[in-house]
């Protein structure tokens, strides 16, 4: 339970704070969007950006944005993205401001508030202040392409942002699906401290949300592999980008200027640098991290004369207060709702247990961080690349590398905090002795990771790096727990086994590597049950389905009728694990696996294989069914559903969940009877770094996300079966595929 007198003074206080709100959300709050009135400076800014800007788009919509300098490639990238999905960057600034009750109402309200906990946009605002000229004119210019965009189209009507700030971007510094790093913490424990009357409260905190957690892992995985040019055919250095991510949650995009840029790649709705991608030099693929980077500190605390305070060894260290009003959406009206918040000497007060604050130390924004994804789109060798590197902004991903010198890398994580290794980081620590504290933060060359491994190739998918070079990988008594507490998954296994066969492979070969289907799940979850099997008597029914588990391969196709009884039999399976408690243990997906084969007995194996059968049964009017009949690929309107009565594409690729490394995530909606696909493989792009670059790329479905388009689907197939488009990366070879040229603000 939570400290009381805490609980009855903060509500006593958030009572008179109510009645005022309004006003102090006038007087401190530097998120409202007023409207703002446009000058004649403002406007000229913009139209002298326009003017130094060219947007290219070839066969397949994509976008090659050519400026003058760094800072009009910035202006036409956001011009770009502000006319494929404007709607999707406010939305996600809303998010990263601490907005987002404004649309969603007061169901939003403690997301918001959590957010602003984490992330003050003061210090986003100072860090905007300090930032040098240069970086802060791609600020400014990122600002500018939004503004200009929203100038120009006055029939696009916000749903909140009316007019975008210089030091927005400073408050979203992590192009990551997960940016955000707060050491277990949940939005219902923000909600039970700081007001929501709730009928119970989790107040158990760990580093993992326990409900379906191999899911949640699993489905926001990703792989990079990286060759060195003694595996390649052609000689060069190979890359493979593979991020898994909700579809169409990136756009492919290629930025120029003559100020030495030029990157193409996927860039994530609203964000002004590639996230995923490859300049002529070098490229970068980025797997998300489990790295331990944010701690939660259990706070011993008192009340005295001056206010409240946390006992820190021998000392009161006062703790600071903090009013955070939130805006939010109701009955058409914005109405305001504030709160009294609470920072220690670690972070802010998140939550309580038994008695004791929670706080969260962690560092989700920086100016560093952004800086870092800017500078490292144009470095052109491994020592520029480093240099980007040691400024130790990124908090939550991996990074697999390859350059055109040959040279291939692999780094886990990036900033990364020293800490006593005789304390376990992974649950709550004691914030009042000071051996719990940070001790700074390790050198670039002090994290785990490997350079040019004499085996001549990497991978990373979302596992341990003590795999990523097979046996030569870096070795984890080597390092301290914390760095890497990430454990092996399925696609990890897939992907050293693949890799240690190879001798010489192309750039076509290595994407038919990255497309294998194989369930690497089953390798281990089948033996000792088919061994069983043959030791009993058995229906009819049970027998031919097993006899199709029994002669499949394990790989995942659309004919396959042993994938679907395999699929349903291995969901129905996995719920009989008691989800892991610490987000170092969801990551033990082996260890799962062999839980699920150990833990449950033969008995119940096949009373769970029947239930599977009888529900495909149910649904489909039979169990014998191949995989492509209800897994599907289908893309719909922003806001329609899926129909079963509409077109749809057969998929053979299933969850990267069971070991397959491309990711297809699929469901039934309650409408529907097939299985439809929403989040899995996203852009993905295998590099071969020569003397002239050559790449070839897909993404899901296609560039726009509007059925009237003729790209709202023209990759969809090839993205199924892939099949890689060549993409161009040359001005002449762009010229030569233009479908329209324009300045931005001007017609097509």
């Amino acid at each position: 339970m939570k400290n009381t007198t805490a609980t009855k003074n903060t509500s006593s206080t958030l009572k008179v704070l109510s009645s005022i709100s309004f006003i102090i959300m006038l007087l401190s709050c530097s998120y409202v969007s007023k409207a703002q009135k446009i000058t004649a400076s403002e406007i000229a800014r913009w139209e002298q950006h326009a003017k130094q800007v060219t947007i290219i788009r070839d066969e397949w919509g994509i976008a090659h944005v050519y400026g003058k300098t760094d800072a009009d490639a910035v202006f036409g990238l956001m011009y770009a993205q502000s006319e494929e999905n404007v709607g999707q960057i406010e939305l996600n600034y809303l998010e990263m401001l601490g907005r987002t009750a404004e649309v969603k109402g007061p169901s939003a309200i403690y997301e918001d508030l959590m957010m602003r906990l984490i992330q003050d946009s003061l210090a986003a605002i100072n860090d905007y202040n300090k930032s040098p000229a240069w970086f802060k004119a791609l600020l400014q210019a990122h600002a500018d392409g939004l503004n200009y965009y929203l100038y120009k189209h006055p029939e696009v009507q916000p749903k909140a942002i009316q007019y975008y700030k210089p030091w927005y971007h400073l408050m979203w510094t992590d192009g990551s699906v997960s940016p955000t790093r707060t050491g277990g913490i949940k939005t219902d424990q923000v909600a039970s401290f700081y007001g929501q009357t709730a009928s119970t409260e989790k107040l158990v905190v760990n580093k993992t949300d326990v409900v379906d957690a191999l899911e949640e892992k699993i489905q926001k995985g990703s792989n990079g592999f990286a060759i060195s040019p003694k595996h390649s055919k052609n000689g060069n250095a190979l890359l493979y980008i593979n991020p898994h991510v909700p579809f169409y949650f990136r756009s492919e995009i290629h930025m120029v200027s003559e100020q030495g840029l030029n990157v193409y790649g996927a860039v994530t709705w609203g964000q002004m640098f590639i996230y995923q991608g490859f300049n002529e030099h070098l490229g970068f693929m980025h797997t998300s991290s489990y790295a331990d980077v944010a701690d939660v500190y259990e706070e011993q605390i008192a009340k005295n004369k001056t206010g409240w305070v946390s006992h820190y060894e021998q000392s009161l260290q006062p703790i600071k207060e903090r009013n955070i009003p939130i805006q939010y959406l109701e009955e058409g009206q914005i109405k305001t709702k504030s709160f009294l918040t609470y920072r220690t000497l670690h972070g802010p007060v998140m939550g309580s247990k038994n008695g004791k604050w929670l706080s969260l130390q962690e560092n989700n924004r920086s100016l560093n961080a952004l800086m870092e994804c800017w500078t490292r789109t144009k470095a052109t060798n491994l020592k520029e690349y480093q240099k980007a590197l040691s400024l130790l902004g990124n908090n939550s991903n991996n990074t697999v590398y390859a350059d055109a010198d040959g040279s291939i890398a692999y780094w886990h994580g990036n900033f990364m905090p020293k800490r006593n290794t005789n304390y376990d980081f992974s649950m709550p620590v004691d914030g009042s002795i000071k051996a719990t504290n940070w001790q700074g933060v390790h050198a670039l060359n002090e994290i785990v990771q490997s350079i040019n491994p004499v085996n001549g190739w990497l991978q990373n998918c979302n596992a341990t790096p003590f795999t990523v070079a097979g046996i030569n990988s870096p070795k984890e008594k080597d390092y301290p727990h914390y760095m890497a507490p990430d454990g092996e998954n399925g696609r990890g296994i897939n992907a050293v086994n693949l890799l240690s066969k190879i001798d010489k492979i192309s750039l076509e070969e290595l994407i038919q590597l990255g497309y294998n289907k194989h369930l690497s799940a089953f390798d281990i979850l089948l033996p000792s049950f088919l061994a069983y099997t043959k030791t009993i008597p058995l229906n009819e029914r049970e027998r031919k389905a097993i006899n199709y588990l029994a002669a499949w391969n394990g790989d995942a196709t659309i004919s396959s009728i042993a994938t679907t009884i395999a699929i349903e039999w291995a969901n129905n399976w996995s719920k009989e694990i008691p989800p892991a408690t610490t987000e170092e243990a969801t990551t033990q997906i082996i260890k799962k696996y062999e839980q699920m084969v150990q833990a449950v007995s033969n008995d119940k194996k096949l009373a769970l294989l029947n239930l599977a059968l009888t529900q495909l049964e149910k649904t489909y009017s039979s169990w014998e069914i191949p995989w492509g009949d209800i897994n599907r690929y289908q893309r719909v309107n922003p806001g329609e559903k899926f129909n079963d009565n509409a077109p749809s594409i057969a998929v053979g690729q299933t969850s990267s969940k069971w070991g397959s490394l491309p990711a297809f995530e699929s469901r039934r909606y309650d409408n529907t009877l097939k299985r439809y696909g929403y989040s899995g493989s996203s852009f993905i792009a295998a590099v071969s770094f020569g003397k002239k670059l050559e790449a070839k790329t897909i993404i899901t479905g296609g560039q726009s996300r509007f059925a009237s388009s003729t790209h709202f689907t023209d990759q969809a197939q090839k993205y199924i079966d892939g099949d890689f488009k060549t993409i161009h990366f040359y001005k002449d070879d762009v010229l030569a595929h233009a479908v329209t040229s324009y300045r931005p603000g001007f017609s097509k």
